[in-house]
């Protein structure tokens, strides 16, 4: 294993609760009270189906682009309030920068909130980031993470990709990537290269290596099957 790429949003930190304030407030000026099965619908985006479901709430007030890129910013400002870090990643990451293992973060999200979370983070914590505007076609596509691998200078195959979402770990597989898939609220098929667990409490990087080889040679044995 030569270098880890985490995904944000789920993974690193626990961004819904800070989407659901923003969805919530700015809905609220177009006099629509932000419901469960709002959110249901629009947990996980796009971004593009999001604003258009706002702009319709609104009668239209403002086209979709607008809402999009309003919701976006108000979820910046929470970033600014400090993260919320998911169950045991905190630890993993300071873990891994005490080992001098290189590290991206590779998000679906637009770049002002990747850039937003790194800011709060310790200098140098993430050598490089790729967001959903730095590429042609976004997760479940591996483009995102075989860019990022090559802005780290690793083979992705060497690479060890910490996910939670069924698109998110589709795009880590599918780069080549051993996966640490972390899933909330969906069941994933046992596959090769694929290691799943509840949450990452307790993992350190020592941890994360054993598994990238165990996984890495298991993989390979399915691929010559």
């Amino acid at each position: 294993m030569e270098a880890v790429l985490f995904d944000m949003d789920g993974t690193l930190i626990n961004s819904e609760p800070y989407w659901l304030i923003a969805e919530t407030a700015l809905m609220a000026l177009y006099n629509h009270k932000w419901t469960d099965e709002d959110q249901a619908y629009c947990l996980g985006g796009p971004l593009p189906k999001v604003g258009a479901y706002m702009s319709k709430l609104s009668a239209q007030a403002h086209d979709a682009i607008y809402f999009e890129n309003e919701l976006v910013r108000r979820v910046a400002e929470q970033f600014t309030l400090g993260l919320e870090f998911m169950p045991g990643a905190q630890d993993l990451v300071h873990d891994l920068v005490k080992s001098q293992i290189p590290m991206a973060l590779v998000s679906a999200s637009p770049r002002l909130l990747v850039d937003s979370a790194i800011a709060l983070l310790p200098p140098g914590t993430f050598v490089t980031s790729v967001s959903n505007q730095d590429v042609k076609v976004s997760k479940p596509d591996p483009e995102s993470y075989i860019k990022a691998a090559a802005h780290l200078g690793v083979d992705i195959t060497k690479c060890l990709v910490l996910e939670d979402s069924r698109t998110g770990i589709d795009a880590g597989l599918a780069s080549g990537a051993v996966v640490i898939g972390i899933p909330h609220l969906i069941t994933y098929p046992p596959t090769p290269r694929l290691h799943l667990r509840r949450d990452l409490v307790g993992l350190n990087t020592a941890d994360v290596r054993e598994i990238f080889q165990i996984e890495s040679e298991e993989g390979s044995n399915a691929t010559r099957i």
